[in-house]
């Protein structure tokens, strides 16, 4: 073979060596239909009542057809993000924080944001006797799980506070806090509700803050909806008639309030052996906001804000999280207002 025919041959090979990379890394992958089964993952927790509605009132496998829906819930968000990346649920509802740390965890590949599903709904309660941020020093306050939304928003507080150091964060299960609380092993909560509804009705506990007090306008994005990019890619109209419930449940709830509380307290039950109060259930559903729109302008501070908590090195970058088409789309057809990506959808 002459030199010439080497160098062709090698530059041949090379070509097509990078054309196997480039096929493996970042061909689209194809729309396949509707999928046979979609796994939905959400919280036993008030904020996450658009998902207890959309399940107990039949309202997704309404516009599922012959989908199969296969649901799991889970105590916080860091675990159900560890079943997204290892594809075990396709949808999830799930709050702020581990949802981009989902999005971090696999460089932007994995999961986009679809949709928003509630607004406020944390607070940090308290022993009876502390009055102030300043008199959690040396005390335990408990989180429902390592890096989840209310571990990072107690951090960043702490951090903010110059507390850092001196207050203990314990991470419990939401339920498990109860019982802690009521024993004296732990002084303080972040948590979501009900469960801070509870520890007030419950276990003689206080408000000391209401998050809604530590954003512009009293809303912040407590919990959203997020789906597997690959799903959202082979099963778009699977996709959308997910979120044609989601939509669905947050317009029922809106328009059925009462009727609304008893789905979810039914929900709750199913869920947990146990229903919530009439004080609880009011107390925690007056804290929250349903809503469709993620406040994805949030976003970029709240990647900061787990830095400033010191649960990650640096802040994500969220550019290109979010993919509003398929809800919009819907909102759209219904004659309702769009969601706003606030750039979040541009890489």
């Amino acid at each position: 073979m002459t030199f010439r025919a080497v160098v062709a041959a090698l530059v041949l090979l090379t070509a097509v060596s990078g054309c196997t990379r480039r096929s493996i890394d970042d061909a689209p992958v194809q729309a396949k239909g509707a999928a046979t089964e979609v796994r939905l993952g959400y919280f036993p927790n008030v904020t996450h009542a658009a998902a207890l509605i959309g399940v107990e009132k039949g309202l997704f496998t309404k516009e599922l057809g012959s989908t199969k829906l296969t649901t799991q819930t889970f105590n916080a968000g860091p675990d159900e993000v560890n079943a997204l990346l290892g594809e075990s649920l396709d949808i999830a509802y799930i709050g702020s924080g581990p949802a981009i740390n989902a999005y971090a965890k696999s460089k932007g590949k994995a999961v986009k944001l679809i949709a928003g599903a509630t607004s406020g709904g944390a607070q940090l309660v308290v022993k009876p006797e502390i009055n102030s941020i300043e008199d959690l020093k040396g005390k335990i306050v408990a989180t429902p799980q390592l890096a989840n939304t209310q571990d990072v928003s107690l951090k960043k507080y702490l951090a903010e506070k110059n507390l850092t150091g001196q207050v203990t964060v314990q991470n419990v299960d939401n339920a498990a806090s109860l019982d802690l609380f009521k024993r004296g092993d732990i002084q303080a909560a972040w948590a979501p509700q009900p469960w801070s509804a509870r520890l007030v009705a419950e276990a003689g506990a206080k408000v000391l803050l209401d998050e809604k007090a530590l954003w512009d306008g009293g809303t912040f994005p407590a919990t959203v909806v997020v789906v597997r990019t690959k799903f959202l890619q082979e099963h778009p109209e699977t996709v959308e008639a997910v979120l044609k419930g989601h939509v669905a449940a947050i317009d029922w709830a809106k328009a059925n309030k009462d009727e609304a509380k008893e789905s979810v307290n039914a929900a709750l039950e199913e869920l947990t052996s146990k229903q919530l109060g009439d004080n609880v259930l009011d107390a925690a559903w007056d804290n929250i906001e349903l809503t469709t729109d993620a406040q994805a302008n949030h976003f970029p501070q709240l990647a900061k804000d787990a830095v400033t908590a010191d649960v990650a090195k640096e802040a994500a970058n969220v550019a290109g999280y979010a993919d509003f088409a398929l809800l919009n789309k819907v909102l759209q057809a219904q004659g309702k207002p769009q969601v706003q990506a606030a750039g979040l959808d541009q890489k």
